[in-house]
């Protein structure tokens, strides 16, 4: 799978005239390679994987992560380098930068240090822009892509339904984090024992827990707190960052209420939310563009009278952002093989009703991946 991609990489690389690229946005080292280190970028340890159309390609990673390295990364080359000795991960580049006529980068994923050291290389001129092809090549998942994200699918069903269980009257916040952790990590070690030969995916699900309740419920990616949840009260839960199967990402949120809806008023803008919504899965098959989805959910909602919205949705994989996005000015044609998380939302000055889900467009539409009742009277806890 992995080699697949390179070569398919390296042809595109030909294609637009570039000699070499590299490539230092972790999801997309994974994707070419199968290699992630959990130190990355963000610890002053670049890891930098180069491309050559001709050469072949190159992993130059932190000597900490060398054995990661050796297990994981399907690469023709690894220059491992360690914290002060010599040029450390400058090492390998002056060879690569002055053997190549034009270089692609990412210019919005490249470390600034790694960025001013480049600059140093070669004439800014000679810089392309290598997001542009990963972005495409990324757009249309695979069979095993779409395995991954049907599994992924089953981690969130699993930990909406354990978050679900564990709201109540008295409950402090954590408490629910922590049944959606243990139930979506039971689930992902299931998936990973059955489906999958490896030892190198955690089932771990991480990333706090987005979920607000209360007065609290305007706080879009409030993390789960010690506030105690009482009756009456919307609960909110979003498991955005941590449905995380596989490196696989989807989107999944849900408005709850405890017992009843004390304020009727959020009654009504939740309905509106959930309209927006269908609106939006009205509108999804392959062949439209991915603002025409945004429009029909965005007219919903200003038809009741409410502000125009933020984006509908985006799309998952690799990355919890990938293109397309369904908003405004996006006119990217929908594709079967796309996988998208769809939105529908309201916002007032008190409250804020958020439903959402992740599909996989079809060839005749989409199929969902996230399954959790959403109707009003099924929402009320």
């Amino acid at each position: 799978m992995y080699n697949q991609r390179m070569s398919r990489f390296q042809s595109k690389l030909a294609e637009a005239n570039i000699d070499v690229a590299l490539i230092t946005d972790e999801d997309n080292v994974y994707y070419l390679t199968g290699y992630f280190d959990y130190l990355h970028m963000e610890f002053g340890r670049p890891t930098i994987l180069i491309v050559s159309r001709d050469a072949g390609s190159l992993l130059i990673t932190p000597t900490i992560d060398q054995e990661s390295a050796r297990v994981m990364a399907q690469v023709d080359r690894i220059a491992a380098w360690n914290d002060g000795l010599g040029h450390e991960w400058r090492e390998e580049l002056p060879g690569v930068i002055n053997a190549a006529s034009n270089v692609a980068i990412e210019p919005d994923h490249m470390p600034p240090l790694v960025r001013r050291y480049l600059d140093t290389l070669i004439d800014p001129a000679k810089v392309k822009s290598a997001t542009p092809i990963l972005c495409d090549m990324r757009m249309i998942k695979s069979p095993d892509e779409l395995q991954l994200a049907r599994h992924a699918g089953q981690v969130a069903n699993a930990m909406m339904s354990a978050g679900r269980a564990a709201i109540a009257d008295g409950v402090a916040e954590f408490e629910v984090a922590i049944a959606t952790s243990a139930a979506g990590t039971r689930k992902a070690a299931e998936l990973l024992s059955h489906h999958y030969d490896t030892t190198t995916m955690s089932p771990n699900t991480h990333f706090l827990q987005i979920m607000a309740s209360g007065n609290d419920i305007v706080k879009t990616h409030h993390r789960a707190s010690t506030r105690t949840m009482k009756y009456g009260e919307p609960v909110f839960l979003c498991f955005c960052g941590m449905t995380n199967f596989h490196r696989f990402k989807l989107g999944f949120d849900r408005t709850f209420w405890i017992g009843e809806i004390a304020d009727e008023s959020q009654a009504g803008v939740y309905e509106v939310a959930l309209s927006s919504q269908k609106a939006a899965l009205a509108a999804m098959r392959p062949g439209v563009t991915a603002e025409s989805v945004h429009a029909e959910y965005a007219q919903v909602i200003k038809t009741a009278g409410y502000d125009y919205p933020f984006r509908c949705g985006r799309a998952t994989g690799f990355s919890f952002l990938e293109k397309p996005q369904l908003v405004t000015g996006d006119k990217t044609v929908l594709q079967p093989g796309m996988v998208l998380a769809v939105d529908g939302s309201v916002s007032v000055d008190t409250f804020r009703a958020q439903v959402g889900d992740s599909f996989i467009i079809t060839e005749d539409g989409y199929e969902i991946l996230t399954d959790h009742a959403k109707d009003l009277e099924e929402v009320i806890i």
